[in-house]
């Protein structure tokens, strides 16, 4: 019997290991589910960075970029609109708190680093720079 449940093409599908999963989401919640999803496009003259963050406040939108690297975090304040009129939560899967992620994105021009919110995405523009700037760390012999 459990070598034909193994043999299944759709085994993991089968709702026994379905509500297993399911048990262990709710005591170990997926970590994904904290991460900031980013896509990220790179073309001739830019990044182009997008980020979801619905539900967070432009505000509370922190960016910044040094040493190559762009930053991002983001904070969202608990909330308290998941409950009945007792208080009792009937459901809660939305997340809140502090999240942050970091890209390395090498020769940007910094001082165009260009960022829209809407929609509850954040895309960021940081544009490349046109000269290639000297390796500091590269030593001519004469």
């Amino acid at each position: 019997m459990a070598n034909d449940l193994m043999n299944r093409n759709d085994w993991l599908a089968d709702p026994f290991f379905d509500m297993g999963r399911r048990f262990n989401e709710f005591f170990a919640p997926d970590s994904q589910a904290k991460v900031l999803k980013t896509d990220i496009k790179e073309t001739e003259s830019s990044y182009v960075a997008k980020v979801d963050v619905p539900g967070i406040a432009k505000d509370a939108i922190k960016l910044n970029y040094q040493d190559n690297v762009l930053s991002i975090s983001v904070k969202k304040d608990d909330f308290t609109d998941h409950a009945d009129q007792q208080g009792n939560v009937l459901m809660s899967e939305r997340h809140y708190g502090a999240m942050s992620r970091s890209y390395r994105l090498p020769n940007v021009d910094e001082g165009n680093i260009k960022a829209a919110y809407a929609d509850g995405v954040l895309t960021v523009t940081l544009p490349k720079l046109t000269e290639q700037p000297k390796n500091p760390h590269t030593i001519e012999i004469d």
